[in-house]
């Protein structure tokens, strides 16, 4: 499996969601949704990203008919077959598996609609199950470590932590129940 950036992961998002989209386009969406906290992106980034996807067949480019303004005609761009199925994989996993606290499991959140409700629900009953284990490891260092007789900027560490998954828990939790009562409600599944 290549690694895959939040930069690459996010563009392929956009492109799917619009079907099919120039650099310029990115640029927008990115700014009209506040993505540079997200994915750390700007103009360079994006331009870069898209050079790189189309260099690992994930994206396919085409000039367009279309011109506006002075500059040069833009390159669209369409996800590949191979794009696509890149894409489902990321945001599964990113959704089921990535660390607390990381800005990729708001990109794959971002993206839950590419999957369908079945799926991001498996995904994220496979997030609770990888954030009870890294709660349960959390705990047994801070326990080995000295507990409660750990100097408070250490105790905080670990306290902050345990803190930050128990309240990702809760989230995750209420997000599946939430799909699923979509889910239910509408008597289909995607």
């Amino acid at each position: 499996m290549h690694p895959i950036s939040n930069v690459e992961f996010m563009l392929l998002q956009m492109i799917e969601e619009c079907h099919e989209a120039s650099g310029y386009d990115i640029k927008k969406l990115v700014e009209q949704r506040g993505y540079r906290e997200w994915a750390n992106i700007g103009t360079t980034s994006i331009y870069t990203g898209l050079k790189k996807l189309s260099d690992k067949g994930w994206i396919a480019s085409e000039e367009s008919d279309e011109k506006s303004g002075k500059g040069p005609i833009p390159t669209r761009y369409t996800l590949t077959k191979a794009g696509m199925t890149k894409l489902r994989n990321e945001i599964l996993d990113s959704l089921s598996s990535t660390r607390e606290r990381d800005n990729r499991f708001d990109l794959g959140l971002a993206a839950l609609p590419v999957i369908g409700k079945d799926k991001a629900i498996v995904a994220l009953q496979k997030r609770l199950v990888f954030l009870r284990e890294a709660l349960k490891k959390i705990r047994q260092k801070y326990k080995l470590q000295g507990d409660v007789q750990l100097p408070l900027n250490v105790r905080a560490l670990f306290l902050h932590s345990i803190s930050m998954i128990n309240n990702e828990e809760q989230f995750v939790f209420s997000l599946i129940n939430e799909l699923q009562e979509e889910t239910e409600g509408n008597g289909q599944n995607h």
